[in-house]
């Protein structure tokens, strides 16, 4: 990495909040996954899932990416480490903001 390269990561502000359906999504939150259609076979995988907003990251496209580790994954805890295969990406589109912690959210997926 270059003197400019790392200059420009310096200088990206952090995410706190991206603006989803008029809910505002803040890390730590619960949403639900839902993948665009012609995704891999995890967003296959995912789909409906309930996970936890790790992170909100800004690509230098300016797109907005949520992080996310899963609520039932046994090994969440390597997900908030930044692991691979326990720390997903999606964009604010693809994700259905939790507001409520009812058992309702979990079963309606």
């Amino acid at each position: 990495m270059n003197e400019w390269e790392f200059q420009l990561l310096e200088e990206r502000m952090p995410v706190e909040e991206v603006q989803v359906g008029g809910v505002g999504i803040k890390t730590g939150m619960r949403v639900r996954l839902r993948p665009r259609a012609g995704g891999d076979i995890f967003d296959l995988a995912l789909a409906g899932q309930i996970a936890i907003v790790e992170s909100i990251e800004q690509d230098y496209e300016d797109k907005m990416h949520l992080a996310v580790v899963l609520e039932d994954d046994p090994g969440q805890d390597l997900g908030r480490l930044r692991q691979p295969g326990h720390r997903f990406f999606f964009s604010p589109e693809e994700i259905e903001p939790l507001l409520s912690l009812d058992s309702e959210d979990v079963k309606s997926a």
